[in-house]
């Protein structure tokens, strides 16, 4: 199994870059065939996201555009539980059907923040699509409308997510060894 180290932890190997492209196809055509003919804004939430937003973004054929937002609640490898809005959307959504682009969804506080942020400014419909989620460690009442992997409540990085910064550049996803 291959192992990497990132700072002072250990890691290995998670899911395989051709397992996350596999999925992504799969979430990019149901995503597409969902909103044909919608027109729909994708808001990507920066830092984490950018990997999968883009690799679902080029496979979408409808008419769309996309939008950025950054928020953060972590600290090293524990969520802090405080969500800090640091830069916010820029296109207008009212009225419009609006794809949330995420990276992982676990405690589900910043998944519920952003929903009810975006659903301030009256878009027809807001839709949430994580790369992975986990559901032992939800904390909100939320399940997002599309997932690409269910994992357990492990610490990963790779392919957009972190450790302090660190690790967004790998290919595959990792969880710390323990």
């Amino acid at each position: 199994m291959k192992r990497i180290t990132i700072k002072d932890k250990s890691f290995e190997v998670n899911i395989t870059t051709s397992e996350i492209q596999a999925r992504i196809t799969e979430l990019a055509r149901q995503i597409d065939t969902d909103f044909n003919g919608k027109k729909p804004l994708f808001v990507v939430v920066l830092n984490g996201a950018f990997l999968f937003a883009a690799d679902v973004f080029r496979q979408i054929t409808t008419d769309c555009e996309i939008g950025f937002i950054r928020v953060s609640s972590y600290a090293g490898t524990q969520s802090t539980g405080h969500i800090k809005n640091v830069m916010g959307l820029t296109q207008d959504i009212a009225g419009r059907s609006v794809i949330i682009l995420e990276d992982i969804v676990d405690s589900g506080d910043t998944a519920v923040y952003l929903l009810n942020e975006l659903k301030k400014s009256s878009p027809a419909e807001v839709r949430f699509a994580t790369l992975l989620f986990k559901p032992a460690a939800l904390r909100q009442p939320f399940r997002p409308d599309y997932v690409g992997f269910e994992v357990p409540n492990d610490f990963l990085v790779g392919y957009g997510l972190d450790y302090d910064g660190y690790g967004r550049n790998l290919n595959e996803i990792y969880k710390l060894s323990l």
